[in-house]
């Protein structure tokens, strides 16, 4: 896998998460499945960026993930 796959994998992972998380608090239940999501998305995005060669910026995110995207599809 390489490391622009696992950051992609890991923004989508992160973002489809946060809402379960907030469901559960409000409903007052425990975030389990979501926390163990948002972890793995975490360990993603965090072995993307130790092994990309001078890592990522904000900005050239949202290409990255059209760029993986189109790759796959």
């Amino acid at each position: 896998m390489d490391p622009d796959l696992a950051m992609a994998i890991g923004m989508v992972l992160a973002v489809f998460s946060l809402p379960a998380v907030l469901s559960a608090v409000s409903d007052r239940r425990a975030p389990r499945v979501a926390m163990f999501t948002i972890l793995g998305a975490g360990g993603l995005i965090l072995w993307a960026l130790s092994n990309k060669p001078g890592g990522y910026s904000f900005s050239e995110l949202p290409k990255l993930l059209i760029e993986v995207i189109a790759r796959y599809i």
